[in-house]
């Protein structure tokens, strides 16, 4: 094989892994824990944000949503709070928009700090604790895409007469029930009986694992909400439009159309806030873009680590190899020869450090998918390259002086060396 291919450099780099295993391996670590760093968080990051984007797009199609002050990402002023609430007239006025589809007018009796319910559901001598009530209108779910597992939606008689019916979120009914049917019977909720009309499906979850508070809940029409909880105000309007491609003129419809009813002069901002199932997604992207500069820089770390110790045994080998390296230049190796084997040695050294990162990090991967449920993680090929580029970077970065020293070695100085 001709002195110092890339085939021949291979070839000596294993072998010098192999005469010594305990210094190879010692000199890699910084490189295998900055590559499993890597590969390690991005799958974590890559199993959540696949989680989110679910969750999101299980929030509904075309879908945008009215409040009178923002309540994602931003704490609320004290001018926000004090705004007027949205109104029932409103959602109405709203669904004879060109490309409104429909429109939900929705209240909710819950905890607000920790979005969970605090009311007790009774059946017998069962009770579903920290249920958290809701109404709506008929139009919920079309809006929502609500599914229910049994029973039906309530009706508009239901809800103009205010009629005591009930539809329970997943995990209340099976608390209450469990494998029996839910329908037609009778539940206790703050001193009044409700008959059960229907069971809403199981709903995905942002994050693995746990219960979801959105599937202990009942669900009443609006009128009867309101008998039980005529304190709560804060109405959440949802409206559901024609096709993605109009929702910025819909949202200027819809914009226009709360200015003119809640008579805000035209100099004056929006005392109202419109966002989308989106606006979820792109504030968890913010959050984790944070998670992948830390996991950045954990991971340069170790990678310069890396990068120090293989020029530091590089240069070990050069001075152990110096008479080696005499001999070769005297039967005809050139600089370039010299220069490209022991580059390409760091190089080799650096990818199985590289390598051994991505089985270490899939490994792991496969241990938290299988542990914890919380954490979704799923493994990125792209991480994978771009672990395994790096690495490779940092062998022939670091490498190139200790190659640049052997090979710019006095051959009659190198073959006297003892």
């Amino acid at each position: 094989m001709k002195l110092g291919s890339s085939g021949e450099s291979i070839r000596m780099a294993l072998e010098t892994v192999r005469t010594n295993k305990l210094r190879s391996g010692l000199t890699i670590l910084g490189i295998v824990i900055g590559v499993t760093t890597v590969i390690t968080i991005s799958s974590i990051i890559g199993g959540l944000n696949a989680n989110v984007q679910g969750w999101v797009n299980s929030l509904g199609s075309n879908v945008l949503w009215i409040f009178h002050m923002p309540v994602i990402g931003v704490r609320p002023t004290a001018e926000m709070l004090a705004r007027k609430r949205m109104t029932l007239e409103d959602a109405f006025a709203m669904r004879d928009l060109p490309h409104v589809v429909t429109t939900n007018a929705g209240i909710r009796h819950f905890n607000p700090i920790f979005n969970v319910g605090v009311i007790g559901v009774k059946y017998g001598t069962k009770k579903a604790q920290g249920t958290m009530l809701e109404g709506d209108t008929t139009a919920y779910k079309d809006v929502q895409e609500f599914n229910l597992t049994e029973g039906r939606m309530f009706t508009e008689g239901e809800d103009e007469r205010g009629a005591n019916v009930v539809i329970l979120g997943h995990d209340t009914a099976q608390k209450l029930f469990g494998n029996e049917s839910a329908i037609g019977k009778e539940v206790g909720i703050e001193g009044d009986l409700f008959t059960v009309i229907g069971v809403s499906e199981k709903l995905k979850q942002a994050f693995g694992g746990g219960d979801n508070p959105e599937d202990n809940k009942a669900i009443f029409p609006l009128r009867t909400f309101r008998k039980l909880h005529p304190e709560d105000k804060d109405v959440w309007i949802s409206v559901k439009y024609d096709d993605p491609r109009n929702r910025s003129l819909v949202e200027d419809e819809i914009r226009d159309l709360l200015r003119r009813r809640r008579k805000v002069a035209t100099w004056k901002p929006d005392d109202f806030e419109i966002f989308a199932p989106d606006t979820i997604a792109r504030l968890w992207n913010q959050l984790t873009g944070g998670l992948a500069i830390f996991m950045v820089a954990v991971s340069s770390v170790g990678l310069m680590v890396g990068g120090v110790g293989v020029m530091n045994i590089m240069l070990v080998s050069v001075t152990e190899r110096t008479r080696e390296i005499g001999v070769r230049k005297a039967i005809g190796a050139t600089r370039r020869n010299i220069l490209i084997q022991f580059t390409m040695e760091a190089t080799t050294l650096c990818a199985i450090g590289g390598i051994i990162g991505i089985l270490v990090g899939g490994a792991i991967t496969l241990l938290i998918r299988a542990l914890v449920a919380a954490l979704p993680a799923s493994m990125s090929p792209m991480w994978a390259v771009i672990g395994f580029t790096v690495s490779c970077a940092i062998g022939l970065i670091f490498g190139i002086y200790p190659a640049w020293k052997a090979a710019n070695l006095d051959p009659i100085e190198a073959l006297r060396y003892e």
